[in-house]
């Protein structure tokens, strides 16, 4: 039943909850780089702040009586007729990128550039005397902090948690920034190896360098970043040039709605005559 009184009308009370459980969640991941206690504390965040918005929506929605605002009043204007922009040349829009990189090209890269970088990582454990497995539960240790802490001779034995999460990790992260070579190279007209294989790769490598201090302090000491740059460039020069070299496709920007929805709509599509014409 409304409750409503005269010049009043009923809207959603505001409620935290909906940040709360955000910033729970986000708690949540990040503990999974950082601590578990941060893990508990956003679990527990976010499911406060689930059971207080449902609170507030169930058995019956919070609402608060706002009132209402008069008519609105009419604008008046001397002007007898509205003033136009007049433009000299019609312009139209342009459809850019003319022509991109399939699904599959950013796959392919992908793997070449992973196994690219995976060699390099195992051929810096044998430079280092450390082993092929140190680099494995390196990349392991930064998603579980805690296998850092180990001494060296411990993270260059094989452990099959760290090679299953890795191989995880690797295999992902190496699918999706292909997938983003795929998707941005074709934006890239002039020198696309250099922008893609080594601009990105040393504005990534700053990044995380700047970063990983304050995340995982330990994990930073035993990085070794001149290996770590190598890789990422080795990962960037080889994924570029695969992707490079795959077939492209044109787009299907200037095409009508229905014709890229797949509808067969008369009117969109040249007939055999009109062709000739």
């Amino acid at each position: 039943m409304s409750t409503e009184s005269p010049g009043t009308i009923e809207v959603p009370a505001p409620t935290p909850w909906p940040m709360v459980l955000a910033f729970g969640i986000c708690l949540l991941f990040a503990g999974l780089a950082t601590s578990a206690v941060v893990s508990v504390v956003g679990a527990a965040a976010a499911l406060a702040g689930a059971v207080g918005w449902f609170r507030n929506v169930l058995p019956n929605e919070a609402v608060e009586a706002v009132p209402l605002i008069g008519a609105t009043p009419a604008v008046a204007t001397q002007r007898r007729e509205v003033a136009r922009l007049e433009l000299a040349v019609p312009t139209r829009r342009a459809y850019l990128p003319l022509e991109i990189y399939p699904v599959s090209a950013g796959i392919k890269g992908g793997i070449a550039g992973g196994i690219a970088m995976a060699v390099l990582a195992m051929l810096y454990g044998v430079l280092s005397h450390h082993g092929i497995w140190y680099p494995i539960n390196l990349l392991s240790a930064g998603f579980f902090p805690r296998m850092v802490t180990e001494s060296t001779s411990d993270l260059s034995l094989f452990s099959l948690s760290a090679f299953l999460t890795a191989t995880v990790i690797h295999i992902t992260t190496s699918l999706v920034v292909g997938l983003l070579y795929g998707a941005l190279l074709p934006l890239i007209p002039r020198r696309p190896i250099l922008l893609g294989g080594v601009l990105a790769p040393l504005l990534w490598t700053g990044l995380l360098h700047s970063i990983l201090g304050i995340i995982n302090p330990v994990l930073n000491q035993r990085v070794d970043w001149f290996w770590f740059v190598l890789s990422q460039v080795g990962f960037g020069i080889v994924a570029g040039i695969v992707v490079s070299r795959q077939e492209r496709v044109s787009t299907w920007q200037g095409l009508p709605l229905a014709i890229r929805f797949g509808i067969e709509a008369p009117g969109t599509k040249k007939t055999t005559g009109e062709d000739e014409k």
